[in-house]
């Protein structure tokens, strides 16, 4: 399995940053749908559902009225939110398999959920510890030099 190595970097709680808060919240919300979908699912069809299922319902989700704010959260962090569901489920099923103490993925306050992932595109680092995420400037916490991330995954941090 191959690693990647995350930096996080910790943005100035502002109010120019309460659009990511927004985001992050909208984050939560998927990420706790997903977990009744796959438990619904589960509880009527005895299968589970894998990443891939559950990104096609939440495209289509997103085109209904009902959903349309979801739109602001960008799609590879909607990505990333199936994918780590999915390695929870995974993970619980393999313990489950295994005989080991183990316990189904669970839902997250929305207190609690204090990030999301962009992975290859939705943001770009720019001079004087500024980053530019959905066409928005944000200034963030310089702890380290960024020279050497330019391939890596990044991981922001908005909540305290």
């Amino acid at each position: 399995m191959k690693r990647l190595k995350t930096y996080k970097y910790k943005l100035y709680n502002r109010d120019a940053t309460k659009h990511l808060d927004h985001i992050i919240d909208l984050s939560s919300k998927i990420y706790n749908h997903c977990i009744a979908l796959h438990r619904r699912y589960y509880r009527y069809y005895k299968k589970q559902l894998n990443k891939y299922q559950l990104q096609k319902h939440l495209t289509k989700l997103k085109k209904k009225q009902q959903y349309k704010e979801w739109n602001e959260v960008p799609s590879q962090a909607i990505q990333d939110i199936t994918d780590r569901i999915d390695r929870a489920y995974r993970l619980f099923y393999f313990n489950l398999k295994n005989k080991k103490k183990t316990s189904i993925p669970h839902f997250q306050k929305h207190q609690n959920y204090c990030s999301f992932t962009t992975k290859q595109a939705g943001y770009k680092l720019l001079e004087g510890n500024k980053i530019k995420i959905s066409d928005r400037i944000y200034p963030y916490w310089k702890s380290r030099d960024c020279s050497e991330i330019r391939t890596t995954k990044k991981h922001l941090v908005q909540k305290n």
